[in-house]
C-alpha cells in the first residue's frame, strides 16, 4: 500500500469524520448546541479542503496511485454520509434529500465498478454536471451544520439556514439529473451486458 502526504490528506478525512458526528454527542456542560453546530462545521470545511488538496497535490507531485484513487472517493462519500445522518438526526434535513443523495452514490459507484470490469469506465467518468452538483453539497452540509445567521460585518449576515436547505435541494436535483445523465451514457453497455432487449 503506497503512502504520501496526498494519500496521508485522505486518511486525515477519514479520521475527521467521526469527529463530525462526534461533537453532538458531548455534554451540554463541555459545548452549547451553537458551539457544536460551530464546531461540526469547521470540522466539515477542513475535511472538504483536504479532499481538494489531496487531488491538486497527488497531480502537482505526480505521486497519483491506484490505492488512493480508490480511497479517496470512498472518503468523501463517508464524509458526505455521516453528515447527512447528522442532519437528518437533527431535523435539519428531509431523510428523503438523504436516501437520494446517498442512494446515487451507492448506484453510480456500482455502476462505475462494473463499467470498469468490462472495459468502458470512460463512458461514466466524472463530468461537469456532478462536479456542480458536488460542489452544491459540499457548500450546503457546512451551511445546515452550522444553522444559523452567518455575519459579514456592517450588519450583514447570511442564514444558513435558508440558503443552505435551498443548496441541499438543488444538490438532490442535480443528483437524479446526474445519475440519469450517466445511466443514459451507461444504458448501451447494460442493454448489451443484460441481454435486455
Amino acid at each position: 500500500m503506497p503512502f504520501n502526504f496526498p494519500i496521508f490528506l485522505t486518511w486525515l478525512r477519514i479520521v475527521l469524520i467521526p469527529l463530525i458526528v462526534g461533537v453532538f454527542y458531548l455534554p451540554s456542560m463541555m459545548m452549547t448546541l451553537q458551539h457544536r453546530d460551530m464546531a461540526a462545521a469547521a470540522i466539515f470545511i477542513v475535511a472538504a479542503l483536504t479532499d481538494w488538496f489531496d487531488g491538486y497535490l497527488a497531480r502537482k507531485w505526480n505521486q497519483t496511485s491506484a490505492f488512493g484513487a480508490f480511497l479517496d472517493p470512498v472518503a468523501d462519500k463517508l464524509m458526505v454520509t455521516a453528515a447527512l445522518l447528522v442532519l437528518v438526526q437533527l431535523s435539519r434535513i428531509d431523510a428523503a434529500i438523504a436516501l437520494v443523495i446517498v442512494g446515487r452514490e451507492i448506484a453510480i459507484s456500482a455502476l462505475r465498478e462494473w463499467m470498469a470490469q468490462i472495459g468502458a469506465s470512460k463512458s461514466v467518468a466524472v463530468n461537469s454536471l456532478g462536479k456542480f452538483k458536488t460542489a452544491c453539497q459540499m457548500v450546503a452540509i457546512p451551511m445546515l451544520l452550522f444553522y444559523g445567521p452567518l455575519p459579514f460585518g456592517g450588519g450583514i449576515a447570511i442564514d444558513t439556514r435558508v440558503w443552505g436547505l435551498w443548496l441541499i435541494y438543488v444538490a438532490a436535483f442535480l443528483t437524479i439529473w446526474s445519475m440519469l445523465y450517466y445511466m443514459k451514457l451507461a444504458w448501451p453497455q447494460i442493454r448489451e451486458r443484460g441481454g435486455i432487449a
